[in-house]
């Protein structure tokens, strides 16, 4: 029976509440009570819903009683099919839909079928906005403060969607709905993202119930830490140009077009939320040329920027006396005093990213046209929002080869050194991103970037809505205030659900938002927005919206310059900066001087917002956070056994290498033929180290961010039978544990590594530094072989099994400790430099 069929069939009958309670609600019915076809809807207060008593009879034999099944659940009967698209890491003038230059077919469809919003907002940063989405609830609520790789032990800032918080995708299961989520998932605790689970903070255990994707921030999208569920899988092996980009969209067609024709009456929910255009740029040879014809970036980024913002004039989403903020030409080199080898490299990054925007749009549209195709279209809700911040400049304003490079604090590599790459630009062996010049010209009309909080150029988005069977006003636009947190309480409305009171037996906290379904109507267009107040917080920098106003801290950070002292009073020790976004959509002209009483009125309500939200401790710290301690399953262990190949361990609960000395010791047996392969490996191409037989020989090699790699070789070939061989580094600092005192002292120094054969030293080397923060977090550590991508190309191509066997490697981890003189030392230092300031 197909959805329509099914809605002309539906009745609406009076029912007591499932469970026996005594108040009566309107239910929706299909088939007579009792027999295998009937469906009802729930009142959804309580999730799942009580099991309903049997109301059959039940004598003593089979043909005296009378059999009775319980109805199967079912949504409303006009709720909708649900595509919920989110994209990464772009911003307001990045969309053709917007004024932009990249071609976004499949969104300038869903705006012409539909509505544009100009003023919808994230919070700044990729997971927080993501878990906002979800739940309904602000990111501090939903305890994502800032990403999960740096989630620290405060209710706001843990990466734990605690269980008083139910998903969309939880609720719309135990409505009835099909649910699924596509690509990034970036919502599971670093520290619980292992095959040892937990996974309730997997998708499929918030309510998702089947999930196509990588758990991280991000993913090298021709070799991606892929999951289907909670399973690793390889679809690329044996398939050269394979990418993620187009083998998502090809998931997500298989997924919705099974779920249509095994049951075409019931609606789906999609979260469809590709790595594109989240660092590493990474399109297919196909749509690189293309943009490449087009020749839209000749000229430079502050022509771009002129050029997008001429656009949106003409488009009528800014006034036509409105400007722009002055260049920033302090932090970005204006592109006529850049040499000819940085215009050429910028232009083939921008060209990149352009192309991997252009790319993951037009597989967008693949989706889309599968509704489309299976008559769903009409009844299909669409929310397609452009970017989950603003456009990122975390490649700083050289841009890189490698964004592993950026978060261990290189960020200014030259771009003649950055041309080594040039010719493989976006393939797979780069992990590149874009000069922030770019970036900058992207988050047109509004300025700044991913991270800053207190810009519109970090939080401000774009957004299509269509559902041509309630949304007639097809090419209308809506410029009302809204935040992600709005979208699901729209959901909920205009599926006819409500949020739920309890799931599992846990009382669930209020949504935040509010619903913008009210703009789904264009007798509404001009209605003032209902979501009247709003805060912003990312690492120490904040904002607060309130109908019209909007207090913000002045930016004292470039998303780059994240390796310093953190700001130790973030709260009180800033410029205040007051706009009135009724006169100056774009934060041009700062009022705070002459309204005073207007900073502070805004500034209490801060504090409110944040007490209400779990905003408290603020925490400006930003690199500091990525190696802060978590209850990972390594934590508080010194010593690591295994006795078999095991491969997929992430970073976040592998055993950490990094700012410390350990010793990593393998027994082994060498086969009569002489012996290859991985022993050990964390990381990959871009970063991470391997301990390995080459033609029999012992290789330790770090590999520091694919700018250099340290190699301690064995002098000879093993001889058969058993070895010990050993790699052990002195490392030669104080640890992370400077970082407690606003210190960056204690991370990244060097040592000395040795490595011996069977109790004999066979190399020894000083390391002049080391790789301070993370290595390449979407590989794994892996144990007799190696995955995805290797750690010295030069030498080895995965999977690169270990031929000899072995009996048992160990990992032992001598964490530094500081003396009571250390801390007195980093504390004088500490308040030395408060004082100072």
């Amino acid at each position: 029976m197909n959805r329509k069929r099914w809605l002309a069939r539906a009745s609406v009958l009076t029912l007591a509440l499932l469970g026996g309670a005594t108040t009566a609600v309107a239910q929706q019915v299909t088939g007579t009570l009792g027999s295998p076809g009937a469906t009802t809807t729930i009142d959804g207060k309580q999730l799942p819903a009580p099991t309903l008593p049997f109301a059959g009879t039940i004598k003593d034999g089979a043909l005296q009683s009378t059999p009775w099944w319980a109805p199967r659940v079912v949504p409303p009967a006009e709720a909708p099919n649900v595509l919920l698209i989110i994209t990464d890491d772009a911003g307001f003038g990045v969309p053709s839909t917007f004024g932009g230059v990249i071609p976004t077919e499949a969104m300038d469809r869903v705006a012409a079928n539909g509505l544009s919003y100009t003023n919808i907002h994230s919070t700044a940063l990729c997971s927080p906005t993501r878990a906002a989405l979800i739940t309904g609830r602000n990111h501090h609520s939903a305890g994502f403060g800032v990403i999960s790789e740096q989630s620290t032990g405060f209710p706001g800032y843990n990466s734990i969607i605690a269980q008083d918080k139910a998903t969309i995708g939880r609720i719309l299961l135990d409505n009835g709905y099909s649910t699924s989520w596509f690509g990034k998932n970036h919502n599971t605790p670093a520290f619980e993202a292992s095959q040892s689970g937990p996974f309730d903070q997997w998708p499929s255990g918030m309510g998702f119930e089947y999930f196509y994707g990588f758990v991280g921030g991000d993913a090298n999208q021709w070799q991606p830490n892929l999951f289907r569920n909670t399973t690793q899988i390889y679809p690329f092996d044996g398939k050269p140009g394979w990418n993620l980009v187009t083998g998502m969209a090809d998931d997500a067609i298989g997924w919705i077009s099974n779920m249509h024709q095994i049951n075409p009456s019931k609606p789906f929910f999609v979260k469809y939320a590709p790595g594109a255009t989240h660092a590493p740029h990474h399109p297919t040879k196909e749509w690189m040329e293309k943009i490449e014809a087009m020749h839209l970036f000749d000229d430079g980024y502050e022509a771009l920027r002129e050029k997008i913002f001429a656009n949106q004039k003409k488009m009528g989403l800014v006034p036509e006396d409105a400007t722009l903020s002055p260049w920033p030409a302090d932090m970005i080199k204006p592109w006529d005093q850049l040499t000819d080898v940085e215009k050429k490299l910028f232009i083939k990054q921008v060209n990149t990213f352009a192309a991997y925007a252009a790319y993951s749009d037009h597989e967008i549209g693949r989706v889309i046209q599968t509704v489309e195709d299976l008559g769903e279209l009409d009844n299909t809700l669409i929310i397609y929002i452009n970017g989950d911040n603003g456009t990122s400049a975390e490649g700083g304003p050289l841009g890189t080869p490698n964004e592993v490079a950026f978060f261990n604090g290189v960020n200014m590599i030259p771009a003649k050194q950055q041309m080594k790459w040039y010719d493989v630009w976006g393939t797979e062996m780069t992990y590149n991103h874009m000069s922030a010049g770019w970036s900058w010209a992207f988050d047109t009309p509004f300025d700044w970037f991913k991270q800053n909080a207190s810009r519109l150029g970090g939080i401000r988005q774009n957004m299509a809505v269509s559902w041509p069977a309630k949304i007639t006003d097809k090419g209308g636009r809506r410029d009302q205030f809204m935040h992600v947190i709005d979208v699901v309480p729209t959901i909920l409305e205009v599926a006819g659900i409500q949020a739920p009171e309890m799931v599992d037996g846990i009382k669930q906290s209020p949504i935040e938002g509010t619903s913008f379904a009210y703009t789904f109507d264009a007798a509404n267009a001009k209605e003032p927005s209902h979501h009247k107040t709003q805060y912003f917080e990312m690492m120490g920098q904040w904002a607060l919206y309130d109908e019209g106003w909007l207090l913000s801290t002045k930016v004292n950070r470039a998303p780059w310059d994240a390796f310093g002292p953190a700001n130790p009073d973030p709260l009180n020790n800033q410029e205040f900066q007051l706009y009135n976004l009724t006169t100056d959509m774009n934060q041009t002209k700062d009022i705070a001087a002459e309204n005073p009483d207007k900073v502070a009125e805004l500034k209490a309500k801060f504090m409110e917002e944040a007490k209400k939200y779990q905003v408290l401790p603020l925490d400006a710290s930003v690199a500091a956070r990525i190696v802060a301690p978590r209850p990972n399953i390594t934590a508080g262990r010194s010593e690591f056994v295994y006795t078999r190949p095991m491969t997929g361990l992430p970073q976040g609960d592998s055993p950490l290498l990094l700012n410390t000395s350990y010793t990593v010791t393998a027994e082994i047996e060498v086969p009569a033929d002489n012996a290859n392969g991985m022993i050990l490996t964390s990381g990959g191409r871009f970063g991470g180290y391997g301990f390995y037989l080459l033609d029999g020989t012992p290789v330790w090699v770090w590999n520091l961010a694919d700018l250099e790699r340290l190699k301690w070789t064995g002098t000879a070939p093993l001889s058969t039978g058993k070895h010990v061989i050993e790699f052990d580094f002195k490392y030669d600092g104080l640890g992370p544990g400077t970082l407690a005192f606003n210190d960056f002292s204690g991370v990244g120094r060097g040592g000395v590594g040795t490595l011996k054969v069977d109790g004999a030293v066979v190399d020894t080397k000083t390391m002049d530094k080391t790789l301070p923060m993370i290595l390449q977090w979407d590989e794994a550590f892996d144990i007799g072989s190696d995955t995805l991508t290797g750690v010295n190309d030069a030498d080895y191509q995965p999977p690169f099994a270990l031929t000899a066997k072995l009996d048992k490697l160990t990992i032992k981890v001598d964490r530094p400790q500081l003396s009571a003189a250390d801390i007195k030392k980093l504390e004088d230092a500490q308040r030395n430099n408060k004082s100072s300031e």
